[in-house]
Protein backbone atom coordinates (compact mmCIF):
# COMPACT_ATOMS: atom_id res chain seq x y z
CA UNK A 1 0.00 0.00 0.00
CA UNK A 2 2.87 2.38 0.95
CA UNK A 3 4.62 1.68 -2.44
CA UNK A 4 1.59 2.42 -3.94
CA UNK A 5 0.69 5.71 -2.37
CA UNK A 6 4.19 6.57 -3.04
CA UNK A 7 4.14 6.08 -6.72
CA UNK A 8 0.89 7.98 -6.83
CA UNK A 9 2.13 10.89 -4.86
CA UNK A 10 5.46 10.99 -7.28
CA UNK A 11 3.25 11.13 -10.62
CA UNK A 12 1.02 13.93 -8.64
CA UNK A 13 4.19 15.53 -8.38
CA UNK A 14 5.23 14.95 -11.43
CA UNK A 15 2.06 16.11 -12.90
CA UNK A 16 2.28 19.39 -11.11
CA UNK A 17 6.01 19.89 -12.12
CA UNK A 18 4.66 19.61 -16.16
CA UNK A 19 1.39 21.68 -15.27
CA UNK A 20 3.77 24.51 -14.00
CA UNK A 21 6.25 24.77 -16.61
CA UNK A 22 4.26 24.19 -19.78
CA UNK A 23 2.89 27.97 -19.97
CA UNK A 24 6.52 29.26 -19.48
CA UNK A 25 7.77 26.97 -22.32
CA UNK A 26 4.72 27.84 -24.42
CA UNK A 27 5.60 31.99 -24.14
CA UNK A 28 9.52 31.64 -24.17
CA UNK A 29 9.07 30.22 -27.25
CA UNK A 30 6.60 33.20 -28.73
CA UNK A 31 8.09 36.34 -29.77
CA UNK A 32 4.88 38.44 -30.09
CA UNK A 33 3.17 37.56 -26.61
CA UNK A 34 2.57 41.28 -24.94
CA UNK A 35 -0.28 43.39 -24.01
CA UNK A 36 1.08 45.74 -26.76
CA UNK A 37 0.53 42.78 -29.22
CA UNK A 38 -3.07 42.35 -28.19
CA UNK A 39 -3.89 45.86 -29.42
CA UNK A 40 -3.71 49.33 -27.89
CA UNK A 41 -5.11 49.94 -24.57
CA UNK A 42 -7.68 52.69 -24.00
CA UNK A 43 -6.19 56.13 -22.77
CA UNK A 44 -5.90 55.74 -18.56
CA UNK A 45 -5.22 52.73 -19.07
CA UNK A 46 -1.25 52.85 -19.44
CA UNK A 47 -0.52 56.40 -18.33
CA UNK A 48 1.03 55.53 -15.26
CA UNK A 49 3.78 54.29 -17.78
CA UNK A 50 3.82 57.01 -19.82
CA UNK A 51 4.48 59.39 -16.93
CA UNK A 52 7.42 57.55 -15.34
CA UNK A 53 9.03 57.46 -18.98
CA UNK A 54 8.97 53.39 -19.32
CA UNK A 55 8.62 51.98 -22.02
CA UNK A 56 5.03 49.32 -22.25
CA UNK A 57 7.64 46.01 -22.32
CA UNK A 58 9.50 47.28 -19.11
CA UNK A 59 5.80 48.00 -17.32
CA UNK A 60 4.98 44.80 -18.72
CA UNK A 61 7.69 42.83 -17.13
CA UNK A 62 7.54 45.06 -13.65
CA UNK A 63 3.70 44.22 -13.66
CA UNK A 64 4.04 40.01 -14.48
CA UNK A 65 6.90 40.25 -11.20
CA UNK A 66 4.74 42.03 -9.08
CA UNK A 67 1.91 39.74 -10.05
CA UNK A 68 4.44 36.10 -9.46
CA UNK A 69 5.73 37.82 -5.87
CA UNK A 70 1.93 38.39 -4.51
CA UNK A 71 1.05 34.90 -6.03
CA UNK A 72 4.26 32.80 -4.30
CA UNK A 73 3.47 34.58 -0.83
CA UNK A 74 -0.29 33.61 -1.07
CA UNK A 75 0.69 30.36 -2.08
CA UNK A 76 3.30 29.87 1.21
CA UNK A 77 0.31 31.40 3.69
CA UNK A 78 -2.51 28.75 2.11
CA UNK A 79 0.55 26.03 2.22
CA UNK A 80 1.36 27.02 5.40
CA UNK A 81 -2.25 27.27 6.92
CA UNK A 82 -3.45 24.04 5.57
CA UNK A 83 -0.22 22.04 6.70
CA UNK A 84 -1.44 23.51 10.12
CA UNK A 85 -5.06 22.45 10.01
CA UNK A 86 -3.45 19.09 9.22
CA UNK A 87 -1.00 18.65 11.76
CA UNK A 88 -3.85 19.95 14.35
CA UNK A 89 -6.77 17.77 13.15
CA UNK A 90 -3.70 14.62 13.02
CA UNK A 91 -4.64 14.36 9.48
CA UNK A 92 -1.32 11.73 8.26
CA UNK A 93 1.25 13.54 5.96
CA UNK A 94 0.44 17.07 6.20
CA UNK A 95 3.63 17.73 3.77
CA UNK A 96 0.94 17.23 0.77
CA UNK A 97 -0.08 21.09 1.52
CA UNK A 98 3.06 22.50 -0.68
CA UNK A 99 2.59 20.30 -3.55
CA UNK A 100 -0.17 21.78 -6.00
CA UNK A 101 -2.32 18.77 -6.58
CA UNK A 102 -1.98 16.74 -3.75
CA UNK A 103 -3.19 19.55 -1.39
CA UNK A 104 -6.76 18.81 -2.59
CA UNK A 105 -6.47 14.99 -1.46
CA UNK A 106 -5.00 16.55 1.72
CA UNK A 107 -7.79 18.95 2.35
CA UNK A 108 -9.84 16.52 1.19
CA UNK A 109 -8.57 13.65 4.13
CA UNK A 110 -8.79 16.53 6.54
CA UNK A 111 -12.88 17.29 5.52
CA UNK A 112 -12.71 13.30 6.02
CA UNK A 113 -14.31 13.10 2.43
CA UNK A 114 -14.03 10.38 -0.24
CA UNK A 115 -10.66 10.51 -2.51
CA UNK A 116 -12.88 10.47 -5.31
CA UNK A 117 -14.70 13.79 -4.74
CA UNK A 118 -10.96 15.39 -6.60
CA UNK A 119 -13.38 14.46 -10.07
CA UNK A 120 -15.45 16.74 -9.09
CA UNK A 121 -12.77 19.71 -8.45
CA UNK A 122 -11.77 19.45 -11.69
CA UNK A 123 -15.56 20.58 -13.05
CA UNK A 124 -15.22 24.30 -13.61
CA UNK A 125 -18.13 25.53 -11.84
CA UNK A 126 -19.07 22.13 -9.76
CA UNK A 127 -15.38 22.98 -8.30
CA UNK A 128 -16.34 26.10 -6.35
CA UNK A 129 -19.20 24.34 -4.82
CA UNK A 130 -17.02 21.30 -3.88
CA UNK A 131 -14.35 24.09 -2.63
CA UNK A 132 -16.94 25.60 0.15
CA UNK A 133 -18.39 22.12 1.19
CA UNK A 134 -14.86 20.44 1.88
CA UNK A 135 -14.06 23.93 3.50
CA UNK A 136 -16.80 24.15 5.70
CA UNK A 137 -16.11 20.14 6.73
CA UNK A 138 -12.69 21.53 7.11
CA UNK A 139 -14.01 24.46 9.53
CA UNK A 140 -16.29 21.78 11.51
CA UNK A 141 -13.05 19.65 12.40
CA UNK A 142 -11.25 22.38 13.23
CA UNK A 143 -14.35 22.54 15.98
CA UNK A 144 -15.67 25.97 14.25
CA UNK A 145 -19.30 26.81 12.81
CA UNK A 146 -19.45 25.76 9.26
CA UNK A 147 -20.29 28.89 7.81
CA UNK A 148 -16.69 29.71 7.75
CA UNK A 149 -16.16 27.68 4.95
CA UNK A 150 -19.18 29.76 2.95
CA UNK A 151 -16.95 33.04 3.67
CA UNK A 152 -14.56 31.71 0.74
CA UNK A 153 -17.20 33.95 -1.50
CA UNK A 154 -16.51 37.23 0.02
CA UNK A 155 -12.93 38.50 -1.74
CA UNK A 156 -11.34 39.43 1.57
CA UNK A 157 -12.92 36.29 3.25
CA UNK A 158 -10.52 34.13 1.29
CA UNK A 159 -7.53 35.19 2.64
CA UNK A 160 -8.54 35.16 6.46
CA UNK A 161 -10.14 32.04 5.77
CA UNK A 162 -7.43 29.55 5.91
CA UNK A 163 -5.09 31.79 8.61
CA UNK A 164 -8.07 31.41 10.81
CA UNK A 165 -9.19 28.22 10.65
CA UNK A 166 -4.83 27.36 11.11
CA UNK A 167 -3.89 29.21 13.87
CA UNK A 168 -7.26 29.93 16.12
CA UNK A 169 -7.91 27.72 19.15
Amino acid sequence: MKKRTGIFLGLLWLTSLIVALLPGAAIAQSSTVSFASVGRAPLGAFSAVRILGMRNTDFEILLWAVVLLFSFIFYVYVSLAVQTIAKKTNTPNPWMAWIPIANIFLLLAIAQKPAWWFILFLIPLVSIIMAIIVWMAVAERRGKPSWWGIMLLIPVMNVIVPGYLAWSK
